[in-house]
């Protein structure tokens, strides 16, 4: 396949279904900045195999979408299927990907003798000698686990953690409440006369920054946090 089109293929009804995209329009619309559908797609056809060319039946797009509509069909590929990344593509979310990871380990981590963090030069060259292969799809914090397990032979290192009182509002509670409960370790709960919630979670340090973000996008910035220990 030319790097001026790729492939994005999703597998459902036990059916692979293909379509032919235009690289960095592809990445832009999987990523939600790109809206048109149609300026990612090299022919609004749906495949089975796009390197040779066969077409999906209607029968198995009818079974497996509820539709023949090749752009709904192309808009359910590329929202959650995979795409197929050209070779600079991948080098560059790699980059990005690995970069984000020493940042999100360099915020949360400290050197134990000194209880100071380690600065990210560290952490990278470190990281150059576990040779873990960064994974452009995974998130950031399921990877950082990961390398943080496999550095401790080759750099002291610990997550520092803190615990975290929150209080919601009657108005937002039971909504926030199951997206809180699992932002980290629940060590108190109370449901208070008035409907309200007030809770305790441990974090790693690093995150309260997101977690705080994340309890404003919940509430409409009425929810209350601060670092009890």
């Amino acid at each position: 396949m030319s790097e001026r089109f790729t492939v994005a293929r999703l597998t459902r009804e036990d059916e692979h279904f293909e379509i032919l995209v235009k690289p960095q329009k592809a990445l832009e619309y999987h990523n939600g900045k790109l809206l048109s559908i149609t300026e990612v797609l090299a022919a609004e056809i749906i495949f089975a195999d796009a390197n040779k060319g066969t077409k999906v039946s209607e029968e198995a797009m009818k079974k497996a979408f509820k539709t023949i509509d090749p752009l709904k069909i192309a808009d359910e590929i590329l929202k959650k299927g995979t795409l197929q990344l050209t070779t600079d593509q991948r080098r560059k979310m790699v980059e990005d990907k690995r970069n984000q990871i020493i940042d999100f380990i360099s915020r949360q981590a400290v050197d134990p003798k000194t209880n100071l963090p380690h600065p990210p030069t560290r952490i990278e060259n470190a990281m150059e000698q576990i040779r873990y292969s960064i994974d452009p799809y995974k998130s950031v914090e399921e990877q950082a686990k990961d390398i943080v397990k496999l550095l401790r032979p080759v750099l002291a290192l610990k997550i520092e953690q803190v615990i975290v009182a929150i209080k919601v509002s009657s108005l937002y509670a039971s909504k926030a409440y199951g997206t809180l409960k699992t932002l980290g370790v629940l060590k108190r709960e109370e449901w208070r006369g008035d409907g309200s919630w007030y809770g305790e979670i441990e974090i790693p340090a690093g995150i309260y920054a997101s977690v705080l973000n994340k309890l404003g996008d919940l509430t409409k910035g009425s929810g209350e946090a601060k670092i009890i220990s």
